[in-house]
């Protein structure tokens, strides 16, 4: 399995911009995908989850602004960022978790970097 995050770039505070996570593989659609992010001198932290009839979770600091969706037709899914943030500047992964592995995400993109300026 890999996984493919694009769409990343630079974009206004208060502004939108939408990443994608192509897979590739035997990735199904019982798989929990997520988001992550880290910022520079910072650990990387769980953006939200997506399971496969498309439940979400997301973190407190991004609830109302971000969305993520899949298409497990496609093996896609995708994050659109709202009303973007200096503090969402980040690099962006999306991961992967098979069933039977107890959450833990084997699988992971390279990240796109998402950078909002103020």
């Amino acid at each position: 399995v890999q996984l493919q995050a694009s769409g990343g770039g630079l974009v206004q505070a208060g502004g939108s911009l939408r990443i994608s996570c192509a897979a590739s593989g035997s990735i199904l659609s019982t798989w929990i995908m997520a988001w992550y992010r880290q910022a520079p001198g910072k650990q990387r932290e769980l953006v939200g989850t997506i399971v496969s009839d498309s439940r979400t979770t997301y973190a407190d600091s991004v609830k109302g602004r971000f969305f993520i969706s899949r298409d497990n037709t496609k093996k896609t899914m995708a994050l659109q960022m709202n009303f973007l943030r200096p503090e969402d500047t980040a690099v962006y992964y999306c991961a992967a978790s098979p069933p039977g592995t107890g959450g833990r995400y084997n699988y992971w993109g390279q990240g796109t970097q998402v950078t909002v300026s103020s």
